[in-house]
């Protein structure tokens, strides 16, 4: 199982830290677990392939694109920094 971990600041609440787990088995396309973290609480839950593939065509978006805005999203890190916003609620 591979596992990421980044910090993230949301744009909802920009003085707040979070850390977010991100970890999959083959590829993020087949599913994958999340754990956010506040660093006083955690909260826990599971995206399933078949979620990514109703995401991807709710978005009319080919699946393969889809998956790689999810890396780039989840699990790029540094790379990535200041292209995607990340809202809590």
């Amino acid at each position: 199982m591979e596992k990421t971990l980044n910090r993230i600041h949301p744009v909802s609440d920009p003085e707040a830290t979070y850390f977010l787990q991100v970890s999959w088995e083959k590829d993020l396309g087949t599913g994958f677990g999340v754990i956010l973290s506040d660093g006083q609480c955690a909260w826990t839950g599971t995206v399933p392939e078949a979620e990514i593939s109703r995401e991807a065509a709710d978005m009319e978006m080919n699946r393969e694109k889809y998956v790689e805005e999810l890396k780039k999203a989840l699990i790029a890190g540094e790379e990535s920094a200041g292209k995607y916003n990340f809202a809590i609620s």
